[in-house]
């Protein structure tokens, strides 16, 4: 039951009386009047067991994208049914306006739209829905909460698919669609053409020159059919947040425009994620639904206050085959975190595979190092100063170790990592 505003007026209202008749039995009088209209005011108040309610199915959407969901609430009585609904979701599904009117007829149905702004990753739930439907004369109403159940799935927001447009121009050039065939180390030879002033004498086909009466030469595509391994870091470094944002998810950002370029380019995309334990892994995902798939896998994924155990995550790397990869680690570069425990593991994984370590900066450390003016400002700049030098000292470690170091911050981070994709598939190194 829940009382109306009317109550207090109508309780308001016995001043009249007890001015007219100033008497203690008048305001006992006035008060039971009232609890009696309050009473058979709530009993002529519809149940709200007569509205019955269905939830349309929300379909998936990006983190900080709008939504909507739709609710259907018939009128199952013989009786005009007027009331408020409420659409209860959990905070973070960011649910607006979803208190709504109703006044239905009997065996009438209305549409609830309530609008969804998703604030976190993964499954969002509905709470409930409380029905409070008031009585004739408005002063109390039934009121119920039902469980309509009801899930949202928010995805990474992947803001870097700005980014895949000009990345995509590049890989055009670079296989040859809007460019001439090139010749490298490692790449795949493609096909014959007459030679033209200008072309690598090392291009020329002898053989087919000499059975025509023009020199030939070969013309080379980059590999396709490689494959790309993104090993995602969920350990405690992850939770860290750099400009407001979990590196986590800047780490998956960059793993979206990475693996939505490289599944363009004609190379296969693994996924491996974990911390202690592997806790997702997606198989040899190609073809243009690789984010699409990477997002719904990546949408639960959360931080764990742990540390990485990298030899389980170097031996998930392996078991996804023994063919030669791009093995992506998506890591802060932390001294501590990769002298302890990513180091032991490196010899094996540089020994059948190209690696690539990817690492979100914080750009607060530059801001710190700029700022002298005052004495706290300069043992602040001191102390920056020398973690970017252990950071320098560990990125040079990787180097020597055969690992590329692509450290950038969250804004940068995305397109760095494209580039150097395609730095080593012009250069033949995949």
């Amino acid at each position: 039951m829940a009382i109306t505003g009317r109550v207090p007026l109508l309780l308001l209202l016995g001043v009249v009386p007890v001015v007219l008749r100033p008497a203690g039995s008048t305001v006992w009088l006035w008060l039971l009047l009232v609890a009696l209209l309050g009473l058979a005011d709530w009993l002529l108040a519809p149940r709200p067991a007569a509205l019955g309610f269905a939830r349309r199915p929300t379909p998936a959407v990006r983190m900080n994208h709008p939504a909507e969901t739709l609710l259907l609430v018939t009128n199952t009585s013989a009786r005009p049914v007027r009331g408020v609904v409420r659409d209860a979701w959990q905070p973070t599904a960011g649910a607006s306006g979803n208190r709504h009117r109703v006044r239905l007829p009997p065996g009438d149905r209305a549409a609830l739209v309530t609008p969804l702004l998703p604030r976190r990753r993964g499954d969002l739930r509905a709470f409930g829905v409380t029905v409070r439907l008031p009585g004739p004369l408005g002063l109390v109403a039934r009121q119920r909460t039902l469980d309509v159940p009801g899930t949202v799935r928010s995805l990474p927001p992947f803001d870097s698919r700005k980014h895949l447009p000009s990345r995509l121009a590049r890989l055009r050039d670079l296989d040859g669609r809007s460019a001439v065939r090139v010749r490298g180390r490692g790449t795949e030879f493609d096909s014959l053409r007459e030679y033209v002033r200008g072309d690598d004498v090392r291009s020329i086909d002898w053989r087919a020159s000499a059975r025509s009466s023009n020199v030939v030469v070969r013309t080379w595509q980059p590999e396709r059919d490689r494959r790309v391994v993104l090993v995602l870091d969920t350990s405690r470094t992850s939770a860290g947040r750099v400009d407001d944002v979990p590196r986590l998810d800047s780490a998956m950002d960059a793993a979206l425009l990475l693996a939505a370029l490289a599944a363009r380019a004609g190379d296969r995309v693994d996924l491996v994620a974990g911390d202690r334990r592997v806790r997702a892994r997606l198989r040899s995902a190609g073809g243009r639904e690789v984010a699409a798939r990477l997002q719904d896998v990546m949408a639960d994924l959360e931080p764990v206050i742990a540390e990485a155990d990298w030899d389980a995550l170097a031996g998930a790397v392996q078991g996804l085959g023994r063919q030669r990869a791009l093995v992506v680690l998506l890591t802060p570069l932390e001294p501590s975190a990769v002298e302890e425990g990513l180091l032991t593991v490196l010899p094996t994984l540089t020994r059948h595979h190209r690696v690539v370590l990817a690492s979100v900066r914080d750009p607060e450390l530059d801001r710190l190092t700029a700022a002298r003016d005052t004495l706290e400002e300069v043992y602040d700049a001191a102390a920056a100063e020398q973690a970017q030098e252990r950071r320098r000292r560990t990125a040079a470690l990787l180097t020597r170790l055969g690992v590329d170091v692509v450290d950038a911050d969250a804004e940068r981070l995305p397109p760095a990592l494209a580039d150097h994709y395609l730095g080593l598939k012009a250069r033949g190194l995949l």
